[in-house]
């Protein structure tokens, strides 16, 4: 993702030369091309990331469309009071990035674990969330929130993870299906999307097939495409890689709570905890029950309803407390 985000960058500089890049000190070798090519566009304002803002938000206000770069815990935890009165007050039109989103840097521990950056930025009224699942996505959804007339937060992956294949459009604010599907119905934000994937597929020759639908966009949430959903599926499993508070989950829980009737919903994610060690991401996904057997066991349970003991909520293994904590 991080490749195809360096790229994109450079398309959108090319294209509007009122785009400009800061960066908390964070990308070398990355944008390289970038600050080779465009020079005093390219801004580095070093370990500081409540000036990172601050001065993106002074950008925005000269007329720029600043774009502005960090780890996802450093992007979000850090400087958010300025996000959320430069940017959200403001209504400045700053994307900020979010790198390594999740628990992309897992072995790195708890400073580098961004398990609640979604719902941080859920938090700033007005704020477009949104959590790419493969490179393509990432190349789609860029260009389209630097049409924005106000803040978005954009939380990508690392390098390496796999492109899918689906036909569906990438489109800011609606949920892509990547799968089709009868009775269940899988959604996810983010990267964890091709482990949902890798699951769904090696269910085929079990005639299992639950539908999948990527949320790359939190906010604002395709409540339409989730209304149309439930008139054909009777559970909705949910897969993030994000705390239960303020991600996916909760989102689609809210929609679902004022309804009499309709899909229940089951949760796939990391315990309401800090995860302490240093795992590397698939053990964390292992332990956490966010790998694609473990998915696949889901999928499996949720298509036989009247099978005992499917629990509302499969938060994995994996607690803060030092008898339990991640290897």
């Amino acid at each position: 993702m991080r490749k195809a985000f360096a790229e994109s960058l450079l398309r959108a500089a090319e294209a509007d030369p009122r785009v400009i890049f800061l960066t908390g000190d964070l990308g070398f070798g990355t944008f390289d091309a970038f600050q080779a090519r465009f020079g005093p566009r390219y801004v580095n304002v070093g370990v500081a990331e409540a000036q990172l803002v601050c001065a993106a938000a002074g950008l925005a206000l000269e007329g720029w469309r600043p774009i502005i770069y960090s780890i996802a815990s450093f992007a979000t935890g850090r400087p958010f009071e300025q996000i959320r009165v430069n940017l959200g007050y403001g209504g400045l039109p700053v994307v900020v990035v979010g790198a390594g989103g999740g628990y992309t840097y897992a072995s790195s521990g708890v400073t580098h674990h961004a398990g609640e950056d979604l719902g941080l930025m859920s938090l700033v009224p007005d704020m477009t969330v949104v959590a790419p699942g493969d490179p393509n996505e990432v190349t789609q959804l860029l260009p389209q929130l630097l049409n924005l007339d106000g803040p978005s937060y954009f939380r990508i992956g690392k390098y390496g993870e796999p492109a899918y294949c689906a036909a569906a459009p990438v489109i800011l604010g609606r949920g892509r299906k990547l799968r089709d599907g009868d009775g269940v119905t899988v959604v996810c934000t983010g990267q964890i999307a091709s482990v949902v994937l890798d699951a769904v597929d090696s269910l085929k020759p079990e005639g299992v097939t639950p539908a999948v639908y990527q949320f790359h966009t939190l906010q604002p949430l395709d409540t339409s495409l989730l209304d149309s959903l439930s008139e054909r599926t009777h559970t909705i499993v949910v897969v993030e890689e994000h705390l239960p508070v303020g991600g996916l989950a909760a989102a689609v829980s809210a929609w679902r709570a004022p309804r009499q009737s309709g899909p229940r919903v089951v949760r796939m994610g990391p315990p309401h905890a800090l995860v302490l060690g240093n795992p590397t991401i698939n053990e964390m996904r292992e332990r956490l029950g966010l790998d694609s057997r473990a998915i696949a066991d889901m999928c499996r349970r949720v298509c036989h309803p009247a099978e005992p003991g499917v629990p509302e909520s499969a938060p994995g293994k994996a607690l803060a407390s030092p008898e339990r904590n991640l290897p």
